[in-house]
């Protein structure tokens, strides 16, 4: 552990430069998923006579799916400005910041130690799969009342409803004391379970990451003993090998695992007139398929890809190039 500290600033590092930098796509995600703007979608279909998704064949209701996600990315600054498109950053950072510094440090340094005492210092894909699940429940348990007040302030928005004009926060501390108010210190745990649920997506990136990364130090090795002189594919593999096998094991990962997220976030919005809509993972899932059908569980998919997948590549490359600067390596 002379260098365990790496693994925890790297992390850092990463997360600070891909989430300013897909700030407005983690927005509109969130909006997405959550069953309020849902709803507003539903009643705009209706008063447009367009058929609900789940009765529409799978390429139009992709096509629509994608409509309206834009239609909602480009409303944001203009009807709230374009600050909006950045609300929850300040918590986000707070929250992604320590989460994946705590990620990167247990899975890299939990990775060492599994193998050590357990293989013999070799990597093998269940000493990553081991390591990425202590790594998803450490991390969900230290900053699971952070995400919850990211995702309150980010759903609330001015003239949310009738009954309660204007925004019913001020910042990420007044939520957090209202939270505490009026649901007790367990409203700062809502989604937990869900968070443990998308350990699987977790895990499955980093095992797949990793296999990546080895497929192709197998393929360098090969080449060198080969002798044949490098292809611009070569070069090109050499270069962004590493970017392509987190963005495809994110993607792969994310479009599994997702519906995960979308009850994540309608476990951690707030209740409305102090009554919470959803009370549990099974009972959330069960609602949201009940009314909403399958397509309700994949609300947001597309900006969620079109955010996770780049910070994924950004996240990733920072994290193992500051760990080579700071003279450490991410393999064993």
């Amino acid at each position: 552990f002379a260098k365990s500290y790496a693994h925890f600033v790297a992390g850092a590092v990463g997360a600070v430069s891909s989430s300013t930098l897909t700030a407005p796509l983690d927005v509109l995600r969130t909006r997405l998923q959550s069953d309020f703007y849902q709803g507003q979608l539903a009643a705009a279909r209706q008063a447009r006579g367009i058929a609900d998704p789940a009765h529409l064949s799978f390429p139009r209701a992709s096509a629509l799916h994608i409509r309206e996600t834009f239609q909602i990315l480009f409303a944001i600054p203009k009807v709230e400005g374009w600050r909006a498109l950045f609300k929850g950053l300040g918590p986000n950072l707070v929250a992604v910041v320590p989460a994946r510094s705590i990620n990167f440090f247990t899975y890299g340094n939990g990775k060492k130690l599994i193998s050590k005492h357990l293989n013999n210092g070799q990597e093998a894909a269940w000493v990553h799969l081991s390591a990425a699940v202590m790594a998803g429940v450490v991390t969900g348990t230290c900053t699971n009342p952070i995400w919850v007040v990211k995702t309150r302030l980010q759903l609330d928005k001015a003239h949310a409803s009738e009954a309660h004009v204007g925004r019913k926060y001020t910042g990420a501390f007044d939520c957090l004391r209202k939270t505490v108010q009026h649901e007790g210190v367990r409203g700062l745990y809502k989604g937990l379970s869900a968070s443990f649920l998308g350990i699987s997506e977790s895990a499955m990136q980093w095992v797949m990451y990793e296999e990546g990364k080895k497929q192709l130090r197998l393929r360098q090795a090969r080449i060198t003993e080969s002798g044949r002189p490098l292809t611009g594919f070569d070069d090109f593999m050499g270069s962004f090998g590493e970017s392509i096998a987190a963005g495809g094991a994110k993607f792969i990962a994310a479009i599994l695992t997702y519906p995960h997220e979308v009850v994540r976030t309608r476990l951690r919005e707030a209740p409305r007139d102090g009554v919470a809509r959803y009370t549990g993972l099974v009972q959330c899932f069960k609602l949201i398929f009940k009314q909403e059908g399958l397509a309700g569980l994949y609300g947001g998919l597309t900006p969620h890809m079109m955010r996770v997948v780049p910070s994924a590549v950004i996240m990733f490359g920072t994290y193992e190039a500051v760990l080579r600067f700071l003279g450490e390596d991410s393999n064993l």
